[in-house]
């Protein structure tokens, strides 16, 4: 046993008071003066022994009940293995909050961010005031590296809101171990209160200091049913003006029970577009297909909705798309125009098509276009190959038809630089076309069915395609022998296209079959790159802008489209691009602009990570097994089922305290005493 103030064990000489009483009380002699034998006789006799035991007793209890008394005051303890608080040093102690969205959940006190507070007013008030403490969230903020006075990080703690940041156990055990290890002095003790979703708890734990210790303090959810949207995205790769539009919408049922009829909502530039009822069961995912149709061109931005209770901030997704009136595509001509490419494009309104001679080329003019189509060049000089790989790195489409006898050295530079393979020389079998790959985003959609005896097209002649085994591409169209008709290559941001043969009768009859037409037309149409839907907060996600040029040392701003936040975010200029780095600056989900000098160049759209949205917590059971295997000494879980959370921690801190028993022990010393003197005759 030992005592936390010990120096009032001093007192202990006052129990000699009592002894010192009694001994001048048992040298006093009493005169009683009586008449008569009679009176002698209603004398209640007492022998000199029973007199003597009763005051040994008195004399006993007073003894006892100061005694109890000073050790009360002195505070003995029963001290616990590798106790948390040094009543002899300064103690140095971390607390980590976790005010991530899961933590919107109900408990029996409420939100469990609210029963995250009132337990750090618990452990703080276990401390002493000269303590100092240091209170961490999800946020990481600079703020929260210096260390607070007790009342100090009580006021603290009422500024503690819900945050979309989310943070691993790793992450958080790393960042208070750097804190507690900017302290050389003191007990250091870091406590972690959260729901422990499984999404936490990642499997390895950094090293750290081995004096400190770590305590995880799990809060339960009493009610933790969440139905959230989960993603969104376009049937087709762009959004045309006046045509139909097909969003596929996938929802999860994070929850014990299922949902039926729940309304989901469409909005379009602030007006209702669509509007359908879902039906999911426990622990599924559902897709809902909504269409509309976007009459005008520009930005459109667009909300999807959902009403559910207590888990909100993902019962909305937003996302902003582009609607193109045109694709503007460039034809460079070696042998003059093609007829068969004109008849395709010129004709159709949704496309802005221009033929140019080789010769009179304006390089500058090329990132205007979604599309460059090189027909039947006999060679590519250097700089065309440099600009055209340069355009097709920054998000354009090329697409290579080779002429007839070609510079093979010139044409597989340019395919070199473009990681697109090589030409060999010309093959003169007459074969066919014997392969579609339907499975590719360019001919889905395209057939209903393919019958078994399908008349493809015949190519004469062909100059044959070489890929690397290596190289990342798809075969669109192959032929009988296994050459390669079609390949599509992905490169920097834009894809390039190769033609086995050119736009000619004489090499195949592929540009009067049925297949060239929506081979051409999707290659265009999917030429347009629009940007990612939507970005999510908390990632720092790479925002690409193409084929825009920042004038000199300009930049480009961020602002909310409602409100007035704004900031410059980090931006770096990429040839014809622009990439732009939020920085975590943008921490509300909604629609944003990115704008340069009052002109809106991009949509942006910010959503909540859905990493909280999965309402699924690691057990007590786990904890206690994640904490045996993590490999740190001084982690564990503080589990307080069987008793009052403060009494928990003060018997882990402190020890097991004694001084409620001793105080006890006085008031039945003193009760004692009464006894004797009032009812012992």
């Amino acid at each position: 046993m030992e005592f936390v103030n010990p120096g009032f064990l001093y007192g202990l000489l006052a129990v000699s008071i009592p002894v010192i009483i009694h001994l001048f009380n048992f040298r006093r002699f009493k005169k009683v003066y009586f008449t008569n034998v009679a009176f002698i006789r209603e004398l209640k006799q007492e022998t000199q022994k029973q007199s003597r035991l009763k005051h040994l007793l008195i004399l006993l209890m007073r003894m006892l009940a100061i005694a109890a008394l000073v050790l009360a005051f002195a505070r003995p303890f029963i001290p616990a293995e590798n106790a948390m608080i040094n009543p002899d040093s300064q103690n140095i102690i971390s607390i980590y909050i976790d005010n991530s969205f899961s933590m919107q959940a109900e408990s029996d006190q409420g939100m469990l961010l609210d029963a995250a507070r009132t337990r750090a007013v618990e452990i703080a008030s276990v401390y002493g005031s000269a303590d100092r403490f240091q209170l961490l969230t999800n946020e990481f903020k600079g703020s929260g590296q210096r260390f607070l006075s007790r009342d100090e990080f009580l006021e603290a703690l009422d500024e503690v809101k819900i945050n979309p940041a989310t943070r691993t156990l790793p992450e958080v055990i790393r960042r208070q171990d750097q804190i507690l290890g900017t302290e050389s002095r003191g007990n250091k003790t870091a406590y972690i209160l959260s729901d422990f979703q499984e999404n936490m708890m990642q499997p390895s734990l950094p090293e750290v200091d081995t004096l400190s210790r770590f305590f995880m303090v799990p809060f339960q959810a009493v009610n933790a049913d969440n139905l959230y949207i989960d993603s969104c995205w376009f049937e087709a790769p762009v959004q045309q003006r006046n045509q139909s539009s097909d969003l596929h919408v996938r929802f999860r049922n994070s929850s014990s029970g299922d949902y039926e009829r729940v309304p989901v909502k469409l909005m379009i530039n602030d007006q209702q577009k669509a509007l359908a009822s879902l039906d999911i069961a426990a622990g599924k995912e559902e897709e809902v297909v909504l269409t509309f149709t976007s009459s005008q061109p520009g930005i459109h931005y667009g909300e999807i909705s959902i009403t559910d209770y207590p888990i909100t901030f993902d019962d909305r997704l937003y996302f902003t798309f582009p609607v193109s009136e045109k694709v503007s595509i460039l034809c460079i001509n070696g042998d003059g125009p093609n007829g068969y490419l004109n008849a395709l494009f010129s004709s159709d309104t949704g496309f802005y098509y221009r033929t140019m001679p080789e010769q009179g080329l304006n390089y500058s003019e090329l990132p205007e276009f979604n599309m460059i189509i090189l027909s039947e060049l006999q060679s590519v000089s250097s700089g065309m190959r440099q600009e055209l790989t340069r355009f097709v790195e920054n998000g354009g489409s090329l697409v290579v038809l080779p002429g007839t006898g070609i510079d093979l050295a010139a044409y597989n530079e340019l395919l070199a630089a473009l990681s697109a393979g090589r030409y060999g020389s010309l093959d003169t079998m007459d074969v066919n076309i014997n392969r579609i790959n339907l499975d590719h985003a360019l001919y889905k959609g395209v057939f209903e069915e393919i019958p078994e005896n399908i008349n493809l097209p015949r190519v004469l002649e062909h100059y044959p395609i070489r890929v690397g085994s290596q190289q990342i591409h798809d075969k669109l169209l192959e032929l009988e022998n296994g050459d390669i008709f079609l390949n599509v290559q992905p490169y920097g941001q834009g894809r390039v296209y190769v033609f086995a043969v050119p736009i000619a009768t004489s090499f195949s009859n592929f540009p009067r079959h049925a297949l060239f037409v929506p081979t051409l037309y999707n290659m265009a149409i999917s030429s347009v790159t629009d940007p990612p839907l939507y970005n999510t907060i908390g990632r720092d996600e790479m925002i690409r802008v193409n084929r825009f040029r920042l004038p000199g040392d300009e930049v480009v701003t961020v602002r909310a489209r409602q409100g007035a936040f704004d900031f410059i975010p980090e931006q770096k200029k990429i040839n014809a691009g622009l990439e732009i780095y939020p920085r975590g600056q943008i921490t509300e989900a909604g629609f944003y602009e990115l704008v340069f000098d009052e002109s809106i160049i991009s949509g942006l759209a910010f959503n909540y990570d859905r990493l909280e949205s999965e309402m699924r917590f690691a057990e007590t059971e786990s904890l206690q097994k994640y904490a045996e295997d993590s490999g740190i000494r001084g982690l564990q879980v503080l589990d307080t089922e069987n008793q009052p959370f403060v009494q928990a921690l003060t018997d882990l801190s402190r020890g097991k305290q004694l001084w409620r028993w001793f105080v006890f022990a006085t008031l039945f010393f003193l009760l004692m005493e009464t006894v004797l003197l009032r009812w012992w005759k």
